[in-house]
């Protein structure tokens, strides 16, 4: 390969060994020995239900992948400070109640895109400095329901800068507030496509690769309230 293609080779693996290798290593299991990493909201309201977690360890356990991962993946513009306290009231709110009788989004953080209104401390920006530190007069519909419901409003997610008004030439995800935010999923698959069309006979991925990874739980929600 050329100075080029080697520089570019490199920095996808060192990308690669960041996402991959370092996050597998972090613990994502409790000590009642409920793993987090993965888990559905089924899944998380079933260890609710048996004592095995609750909201404040499941908002700590988010807010410390964020810190760590949004370095390199820019998919979350800001956390809500009162992030904690909400999860705190769950917990509370879930003693006094009978089993199923609260909804499936009670307790459960969740992020919403920096363009819908949260009035609270979070900024709503669309990603833009231009709107940082203005006050939104009320909560989003999406965001009045998902309160009522109990959820949690971790923080807000990046986007394409004013969903992608701002000019049709930006890259799709970036914003001035976030610069260009990454899915992990998808991003590790493009770079495998793009380092293997720079080299056909590179052989480091083979077909039974698969790739271990921990997401941020951003949920799209077709809610039924």
């Amino acid at each position: 390969m050329d100075s080029t293609r080697a520089c570019s080779f490199f920095k996808f693996l060192s990308i690669i060994v960041l996402l991959v290798t370092f996050p597998s290593m972090l613990p994502t299991s409790l000590a009642s020995g409920f793993s987090i990493k993965e888990a559905t909201v089924q899944d998380l309201q079933l260890a609710f239900q048996r004592n095995q977690l609750t909201s404040r360890q499941l908002v700590k356990f988010y807010l410390n992948q964020i810190k760590i991962q949004n370095q390199v993946l820019k998919g979350v513009l800001e956390v809500n400070p009162d992030a904690l306290a909400q999860a705190d009231r769950a917990d509370q709110e879930r003693k006094g109640k009978a089993t199923g009788s609260l909804s499936r989004l009670h307790g459960i953080p969740i992020l919403v895109k920096d363009n819908i209104a949260t009035k609270d401390k979070l900024n709503t920006t669309a990603g833009s400095f231009a709107l940082l530190g203005s006050v939104v007069p009320r909560d989003a519909g999406v965001v009045n329901k998902l309160r009522k419901a109990g959820a949690i409003i971790l923080g807000k997610a990046t986007l394409s800068e004013w969903s992608h008004e701002r000019s049709s030439e930006a890259p799709s995800g970036w914003n001035a507030r976030g610069g260009q935010g990454k899915v992990i999923y998808y991003f590790f698959l493009l770079n495998v496509s793009l380092v293997l069309l720079f080299n056909s006979n590179l052989s480091l991925f083979k077909s039974s690769c698969c790739f271990q990874s921990i997401s941020y739980h951003v949920f799209a929600l077709r809610l039924k309230l």
